[in-house]
C-alpha cells in the first residue's frame, strides 16, 4: 500500500468552537427566514446531486432498496428478502443530504449525527418546519471519535455518508490517546458503523481519489474500494484532476 498522505495544516475549520458558532448563526438566520436552511456543502460541484444519482444507480442494480414493495405483506422488505436501506449521515450539519434522500423517495430509516448540539437543533427545526413527510429522518448529537454508538446502531447501516466531515476532522490539531492526529482513528470508527456488505460513501475536497483510498483501504482494514462518482476534470500544469472526489467503499462480508 502507498504511504499515508501528509497531514493537512490545522485550521479553525477543524474546531468544534467554529462549528458551534457557524450553526448558531444559521439557527438565527433560519428562525428569521424559514427559506434560509444554511450552507449546502460542495454545491458548486453538484456533489450532493451526484451522490444521490450514485445511490439511485445502486438501487437500480438491486444493491440497495429504495422503496417498500406495494404488497402490504412485504412492507418491511423487498425482492430477495432485503430490507429498506438504512442511512447514517456523519457530520450531518443542517441535515440537507438526508432531506434530499427523503425527497427522492428513499423510505428507509435515516439518522443524522453531529458533535455540535447547534447543528442537531438546526436540523431538527428544519425537519419540524417541513411537516409530517420526514418522520423517517431523525437527528442525534454524537461524536464519532469519542463516544460509543447508541442503540441506534443495531446491526450497522447499509449506507454511511460523509460529505466533508473527514475533511473537517483532518483540519483538527487534536491528538488521540495514542499521540496521533485524531483523523487517523476515523477509518476504524467508520468501519464499525457500516454493516457487512454495506457502503461508505465519502465526498472530499481536501483529498484526491488516490489519497482517499490510502486513508480508507488499508492492509488489515475492513473497507474495500468499490466505485467512484465521476466529476468534470480540469487540467493544470500538465496534470488532470477534479476539485471534489466522491468514493464508495464496501465493508467486507468477512469483517469481524
Amino acid at each position: 500500500m502507498p504511504p499515508q498522505p501528509a497531514h493537512l495544516d490545522p485550521s479553525a475549520l477543524g474546531t468544534k468552537a467554529h462549528w458551534d458558532a457557524a450553526y448558531t448563526l444559521e439557527l438565527t438566520n433560519f428562525s428569521s427566514n424559514a427559506d434560509d436552511e444554511g450552507t449546502i456543502w460542495f454545491s458548486d460541484a453538484g456533489a450532493e446531486e451526484r451522490m444521490l444519482s450514485f445511490l439511485e444507480n445502486l438501487s437500480d442494480e438491486g444493491v440497495l432498496v429504495k422503496e417498500a414493495p406495494e404488497d402490504a405483506e412485504n412492507a418491511h422488505g423487498a425482492a430477495g428478502g432485503k430490507t429498506l436501506t438504512r442511512f447514517l449521515d456523519l457530520g450531518t450539519g443542517n441535515g440537507h443530504l438526508l432531506f434530499a434522500l427523503s425527497e427522492e423517495g428513499w423510505q428507509g430509516e435515516m439518522l443524522g449525527v453531529d458533535y455540535s448540539a447547534k447543528s442537531v437543533q438546526l436540523a431538527r427545526d428544519i425537519r419540524h418546519s417541513k411537516g409530517d413527510d420526514y418522520t423517517g429522518v431523525r437527528f442525534e448529537q454524537w461524536d464519532i471519535l469519542t463516544q460509543n454508538a447508541g442503540d441506534w446502531l443495531k446491526g450497522g447501516f447499509d449506507v454511511v455518508l460523509d460529505k466533508g466531515t473527514f475533511d473537517a476532522i483532518c483540519l483538527s490539531q487534536e491528538m488521540d490517546t495514542q499521540g496521533r492526529r485524531i483523523c487517523e482513528g476515523y477509518r476504524a470508527r467508520v468501519e464499525k458503523l457500516v454493516k457487512k456488505g454495506g457502503c461508505f460513501l465519502i465526498t472530499s475536497c481536501n483529498w484526491t481519489e488516490e489519497e482517499l483510498k490510502t486513508w480508507f483501504e488499508v492492509d488489515g482494514g475492513e473497507l474495500v474500494f468499490m466505485d467512484k462518482v465521476k466529476y468534470p476534470s480540469f487540467t493544470f500544469g500538465g496534470k488532470s484532476g477534479t476539485s471534489v472526489a466522491t468514493l464508495c467503499f464496501t465493508r467486507r462480508d468477512d469483517a469481524k
